[in-house]
């Protein structure tokens, strides 16, 4: 198993698709959005529009990895990313990680496409484990994560000074027998 194949996953209100040097502008945006700056990075670098294009224009050829474009199905509008990586080969897991920008939140996207990777992840690509950090300060993502079915294996405790703030990092995780639990109950 590896991750060469970009797939294009479709659901009611999404469509995960792989990554051109064309998402780049609308990523820009996304990426310096003060709520995912929040609660997810600050850059360290400049993030000049060719740094962009460099960077999203090279995902679909990582082995690696899983970067996936998160766009409104019913408009076609890039809204965010999804991204399985820090692949385990010995172990089948890996570490998922997304963001939403703000025209994206807030119905229901985030949520969808969360299901479809991690889906994907335990159906397509024989994952065992899907373990992901957000800070305790993100309730909306936290309580996406649960609805997809991660479950909190720990909290380390004030791992960052945040907006005059220390933060909490929670640890979550889905294991593959979680997984298909869960989805047999929905079918």
């Amino acid at each position: 198993m590896d991750f060469t194949d970009k797939p294009t996953l479709t659901g009611e209100r999404t469509v995960l698709r792989p990554f051109t040097e064309a998402d780049a502008e609308a990523m820009g945006e996304i990426i310096q959005d003060p709520e995912v700056v929040r609660f997810t990075f600050a850059p360290s670098v400049e993030l000049t529009p060719e740094r962009l294009r460099s960077w999203y224009g090279s995902r679909s050829a990582q082995p690696d990895r899983l970067d996936l474009a998160v766009t409104d199905r019913a408009t076609g509008e890039l809204v965010g990313e999804v991204v399985l990586n820090a692949w385990d080969p010995d172990a089948r897991s890996c570490t998922f990680r997304t963001l939403i920008g703000p025209r994206g939140r807030g119905r229901g996207l985030g949520t969808e496409a969360t299901r479809l990777i991690v889906g994907h992840g335990f159906e397509r690509l024989g994952l065992r484990r899907i373990q992901l950090e957000a800070y305790g300060n993100n309730p909306r993502a936290l309580r996406v994560y649960e609805k997809v079915g991660f479950v909190v294996e720990g909290v380390r405790r004030e791992v960052t000074f945040r907006d005059g703030e220390w933060v909490d990092e929670v640890i979550m995780a889905i294991l593959d027998r979680e997984w298909a639990a869960l989805n047999a109950t929905v079918r």
